[in-house]
Order: C-alpha cells, then sequence, then structure tokens
C-alpha cells in the first residue's frame, strides 16, 4: 500500500494515557460513551454539499416505488401506538405482525408520537393498507433523519482517521452507497440507522474504548436479530483482546464490566417480556422455522449456484436419459417454481437447516481462530466482516438484502492494498447489482442503473489510485483480465434484463418478474420472517416457462463474483502475518 499508515489501524492518541488510568483500570470508572465527543463534527464545507444533495435526491423519490415493508413499518407504528405491550407480539390484525425484537418496537412506538398529530390514521390499528401522502412524506422522513446516525459516526471516522482523505472517500462510498438507497429510500427500511450504530461499534473499538463497542452490538442485536450474523467475530475479539490479559489469564474486572453492560442491555430489552411471562412467544416470531433454503428470489450466494447446477443436471438427465442421475419427482416442480417454501432438488441431494449450520460454523470457526490469535482491529474487521459473509454465502433461507451485512464492513478494508480494493470491488458490484430486482418498475430502472454507475466513478476510481499494483506474474495477471471480464459482462446482463421482456411473446413474463420480488410475503432482512408462496408455476401452460430468466441469471451471475470475492477475502485473512502485515 502506497499510504504510509494503515486506515484500519488506530488513529494516533495526542497525548499518552497514564497507565493508572488506561482502560478498565480501577483507578477509574469506565465510562462507555462521550457523547460531546461523538457530536464535535468538524464538518467540511463538501461534506455538507453532499449532505443537502443526497437529502434532496431522497425527497424527489419520496413518490417512488414503495414494498410491502413500507405497510409493514406503518402498522408496526400502529401496533405500538394502539395496544399495550402485552399484545404487542400477539396482535395479528395484518399479515405484517410484529417481528423484530423489542428496542425496535420501541423505536417505532417513539415514532408513531408524532406520527398521531400528524394524521391519526397513520396509527389505526384497523386502517390497514394505509397510503396517504401524510404517511408517504411522514415515514419516508423517518428515515432520513435516523439516516443522520450514520452521517455522525462516518464524520468521525474521518476526524480520527490516520489518512483523513482517504477515510473521507470511504465514508463518502457508505453513506451514499445504493444499497441504502435502495432498500431504505425506496424500498423502504431502517438499514442506514441500524448501520450507523454497527459503525459505531466498529468505531468504538478502533479507538480502543472495547466496552462501549461490545455495549453497542448488544444494542443493536436488539434492534434487529440478523445482526447475529456478526456476534461471533465480537464475542472472540472482545473476549480476547480485553476481557483476557497479553498473557491470557483472566481480567475479572474487565470481563464483569462487559458481561454487566450486556446484561443491562438485554434486560432493558427482553425484560417487560420476561416478566409478562411472553418470552417464548416473542422468540416464535422472531425465529419461525417453516421457511425453506431459497427465497423466491435466490439470494446470489452457495447455494444459489447449487440450485442451478441441480437445474442444470436435471435438464441433463431428462434429455440424454443418464440413469445414474436419479430424478426427484418433488424437485422437478420445486426448481421449476418461483416459490418461497421448501427447495427440494430434483438430482442433487436436499440440503437441510442443520447442514448449512454446520457448514456455516465450521466456516466461521477458521476465521475465528485466526482473529483469537490476532486479535488486533484490523483483524477484527475482517473477520467481521468474513463471519456475516459466511452467513451470507451458506445460511439458510437467505434475502437477498443480506448482502449489506458484507458490504457495509468490506468497505473499511477497501483501502488496504490492491488485493482488498479489488475484492471490494468485486463483491460491491455483483451485491449492488443483486439488488435491482428489488426494483423493478420502469420509474425506477434508470434511477437505480445511473446512481449506481455515479457512485462507482466516485468511489472506485479515486481509490484505486490510492493502491493500484500491476501484476507481478502471469497467473496475476489472468486472474486481472478474467475478472475485468466479468465485471464487464454486468452491462450485458442489465441490457438482456431490461430487453428480455420486449421480446417475449407473452406479457406474463413482465407481470411475473414483477410479481416474484412484489408480491413476495414479507421477509424481514433478518431471513427470519415468515414467508408465502410468490410466481407462477412456469409448467403450466399458463406461462412461458422461462419466466424466471431475468432472476435467475442475475441471482447465478452475482453469486459467481460474490462467491470469488468471498475466496479472496478468506484468503488474505488467513494469509495475514502475526505482526498484522498482510502478506
Amino acid at each position: 500500500m502506497n499510504e504510509t499508515h494503515s486506515l484500519l489501524e488506530p488513529f494516533p492518541q495526542k497525548e499518552p494515557i497514564p497507565a493508572s488510568k488506561q482502560e478498565g483500570e480501577a483507578a477509574e470508572p469506565v465510562r462507555i460513551f462521550r457523547w460531546r465527543t461523538l457530536l464535535q463534527l468538524d464538518v467540511a464545507s463538501a461534506d455538507w454539499d453532499i449532505l443537502v444533495l443526497s437529502t434532496c435526491l431522497k425527497l424527489l423519490l419520496f413518490p417512488a416505488y414503495r414494498s410491502t415493508d413500507f405497510e409493514v413499518h406503518r402498522n408496526w407504528l400502529a401496533i405500538t401506538h394502539s395496544l399495550p405491550i402485552s399484545r404487542w407480539y400477539y396482535d395479528t390484525t395484518s399479515e405484517w405482525t410484529l417481528d423484530y425484537p423489542p428496542f425496535f418496537a420501541y423505536f417505532e412506538k417513539l415514532l408513531s408520537i408524532p406520527a398521531y398529530f400528524i394524521d391519526s390514521k397513520i396509527v389505526d390499528l384497523q386502517n390497514l393498507n394505509y397510503d396517504a401522502w401524510s404517511v408517504v412524506v411522514y415515514q419516508r422522513i423517518t428515515v432520513i433523519v435516523t439516516e443522520l446516525v450514520l452521517a455522525i459516526v462516518l464524520q468521525r471516522f474521518i476526524r480520527e482517521a490516520a489518512d483523513p482523505s482517504v477515510q473521507r472517500i470511504i465514508s463518502v462510498s457508505l453513506f451514499l452507497h445504493p444499497g441504502l438507497l435502495i432498500v431504505d429510500h425506496i424500498h423502504f427500511q431502517y438499514n442506514g440507522f441500524m448501520f450507523g450504530i454497527l459503525l459505531w461499534s466498529i468505531l468504538m473499538a478502533r479507538n480502543g474504548n472495547k466496552l462501549a463497542s461490545g455495549f453497542l452490538f448488544a444494542i443493536l442485536l436488539n434492534f434487529k436479530h440478523i445482526y447475529m450474523y456478526l456476534a461471533p467475530a465480537y464475542f472472540v475479539y472482545l473476549l480476547r483482546s480485553f476481557c483476557l490479559s497479553p498473557t491470557g489469564a483472566l481480567q475479572p474486572t474487565k470481563f464483569l464490566s462487559l458481561a454487566n453492560a450486556v446484561i443491562i442491555v438485554f434486560l432493558a430489552s427482553l425484560g417487560p417480556f420476561i416478566l409478562m411471562g411472553q418470552l417464548p412467544q416473542l422468540l416464535s416470531r422472531l425465529f419461525p422455522f417453516t421457511r425453506g433454503l431459497n427465497h423466491a428470489y435466490w439470494a446470489p450466494n452457495a447455494w444459489a449456484l447449487v440450485t442451478a447446477a441441480d437445474r442444470v443436471l436435471l435438464k441433463v438427465a431428462q434429455r440424454f436419459g443418464i440413469e445414474v442421475l436419479a430424478i426427484n419427482e418433488a424437485g422437478v416442480a420445486s426448481t421449476s417454481r418461483g416459490l418461497v417454501g421448501d427447495t427440494v432438488f430434483a438430482v442433487i441431494p436436499n440440503v437441510k437447516p442443520i447442514h448449512t449450520f454446520i457448514i456455516t460454523i465450521v466456516f466461521q470457526a477458521i476465521f475465528l481462530t485466526k482473529l483469537w490469535r490476532l486479535p488486533s482491529y484490523k483483524s477484527f474487521v475482517t473477520a467481521l466482516t468474513l463471519c456475516g459473509y459466511t452467513s451470507f454465502m451458506f445460511g439458510w433461507h437467505v434475502h437477498e438484502k443480506a448482502i449489506l451485512l458484507v458490504l457495509v464492513p468490506l468497505s473499511l478494508l477497501a483501502a488496504e492494498n490492491n488485493a482488498f480494493f479489488r475484492t471490494f470491488m468485486i463483491a460491491s458490484v455483483a451485491g449492488i447489482f443483486s439488488l435491482f430486482p428489488l426494483l423493478f418498475t420502469p420509474a425506477e430502472t434508470l434511477v437505480k442503473i445511473v446512481y449506481s454507475i455515479l457512485w462507482a466513478l466516485l468511489v472506485f476510481e479515486p481509490l484505486q489510485r490510492k493502491v493500484y499494483e500491476f501484476p507481478t506474474s502471469l497467473p496475476f495477471v489472468i486472474i486481472d483480465v478474467l475478472e475485468k471480464v466479468y465485471l464487464a459482462g454486468f452491462v450485458v446482463l442489465q441490457i438482456f434484463v431490461t430487453l428480455f421482456p420486449l421480446f417475449t411473446q407473452r406479457s406474463a413474463v413482465s407481470t411475473t418478474y414483477a410479481d416474484t420480488v412484489n408480491k413476495t410475503v414479507h421477509c424481514g432482512t433478518d431471513g427470519a420472517s415468515p414467508c408465502g408462496v410468490v410466481g407462477a408455476d412456469v409448467t403450466s401452460g399458463s406461462a412461458s416457462g422461462l419466466e424466471f430468466l431475468p432472476l435467475m441469471l442475475t441471482s447465478i451471475y452475482c453469486a459467481v463474483g460474490l462467491v470469488w470475492a468471498f475466496i479472496r477475502l478468506s484468503v488474505l485473512y488467513l494469509k495475514q502475518s502475526e505482526d498484522g502485515i498482510w502478506t
């Protein structure tokens, strides 16, 4: 890397800290937060311009497409405002039942208070599918306002970085990330707010305040349980670097401080429901186990490639009558439909939840072993990213929106060196493109394409100038060329996806393509929400058999890039030497 300091190393202390006052010592109580420090922002005029311009764009997108998640969150406003807390996780007035942890329910309760004064119909529990302009404006504004948590934390990253100029590029890339624009400001969710908490936790780890880091992550878990994917990395890192001394001896004061901080958070979240005897009901909402291996639109992970391979083997077996390939008739129907249910393979042995769990645990254990041996901040961020990546690659019924759990922390690694940058670029392009089917209507097509291209130009070009290294051997030259060809292939794929409906003879193609995404019964980004049946049986006479093709090709092509980026990042991390230098 051309820069003198690594962007991932803790920023230099302006004044040495006396030994008697180091973190965790009894001489001074551990202070988890320094709110005034967090809010002391040295914001450049360019950053203000970015904030204003991005906000204007988000305001212009108010009339844009809204997914069923918009009604989900409106209904949650109504539930938390209209019902006592004892009925929050029991209400079934709407099919969009409350299925996020209590902190998010408290968050919705807070948002419901001004909503009632703006328009009381917003929080009317019986007023299902209410879509007046008042509710649209209010809910869109709440996303913009709560996303300021992300903006403030990213400013702190800039101010305290070893190289503020490069960190500014990374921070801007996260605040303007196309994934957040698509999922939050159009499709509709609150990921920017929660990723702000995640990055705040990571910032505390970078600054050496590991108690605050663990406290914030515990808060985040009680906002959205999908972040459990990252929990193993936090557990190992905080235990090894905070609770244990360099010799491996347990430090009781620090261990108890961290344990008490986490317990306090969980008691504040779950305590009322424990006292009411509702914990089993709450957990049943958070963790329903009635989902299949794949979402209707396959998340671009390892199982998408396995499912595609099963389809290919099925066609080969049917065409050539290969007896060695036994065909499961139940799998013939399953693999030909866009269903959210059990995925039954026609040729390949079926995958069960226990299989995905074991594979995920094995891969995570490899990375966590490395983190245990090398508990530095840089190692933590990489292991954290890989824990999320492993869960995305091999998890059960993963939603495509979960790719943000990979792309956000991976951005912090983008400027480490050329290898990390290329990994970041491939994963970002494939991951962002995999979110495009969430916005299937013509009005948003141009927005998502143009915005993503401008973002890529703004981020990739200046970062590449900082870290670019010419391939030094023939194998690396070949890899470099193949990666460039792969990235160029997204242009061809987008042209195909755009033109495909125009060249088909049946209008059902575009309808099914939209329905596959739009009519999916609510499946939260945590992949833990109940799902229903979508799509059409493409083997029936009412459809052409090719209706799922654009989604399938998108999923498979993006999966190739994301699997390759996963392999790249895994190798880079496992090759890291004990002194923290990337080899």
